[in-house]
């Protein structure tokens, strides 16, 4: 039986890259489907992940009465997570898909991974920590940190995409499913 990874990838810089995370989670044997938020579509190559995947893109609520094209999520990563993404999910707002699946997964109890990507100036919002450690008091692992991924500043976010380290979040996803296994 196949594990069904769900990627939620927010409209930042590095989401454009977001098929090397895809990638290396089917080499650990996942299932993945790529689901954006509608303006983080705009960062990605939609044609290219549905040819890896075999699954659409999504990026948006389907209509009712359409049928579910992607599989039920056995997990979640959300990387990368917009400031607005991880502060939105913290006060249970689901006014995008990948927020919606994100408030639904706590619910669910599935294991779920973020990677934030931000910049100094919103990281410094002083909502922003607070909800990153109300995420992990819920049983999300937020890979936030200088060890993780150095915090840059206000515009210079494409200059950094090549550092970010997506298997970090397969690492931290292994180690999470591996305790419920």
């Amino acid at each position: 039986m196949s594990r069904v990874l769900y990627i939620l990838a927010c409209a930042a810089p590095p989401a454009r890259d977001v098929g090397v995370l895809a990638g290396l989670a089917q080499e650990r044997g996942w299932d993945v489907c790529v689901v954006t938020s509608a303006r983080g579509r705009a960062f990605v190559d939609a044609d290219a992940l549905e040819a890896m995947t075999g699954y659409p893109v999504r990026s948006d609520y389907k209509n009712p009465g359409e049928p579910e094209v992607l599989p039920p999520a056995d997990a979640l990563i959300v990387a990368p997570a917009t400031t607005n993404t991880i502060n939105k999910w913290a006060a249970g707002i689901s006014d995008t898909l990948p927020l919606g699946l994100l408030v639904e997964g706590i619910g669910k109890g599935l294991p779920i991974v973020a990677m934030p990507f931000t910049n100094r100036a919103q990281a410094a919002h002083p909502a922003f920590e607070p909800n990153v450690d109300l995420l992990r008091s819920w049983g999300v692992t937020v890979l936030y940190g200088a060890e993780v991924y150095p915090l840059h500043e206000p515009g210079a976010g494409w200059q950094t995409i090549a550092r970010f380290p997506w298997h970090l979040t397969l690492d931290a996803l292994d180690a999470l499913t591996s305790q419920t296994a």
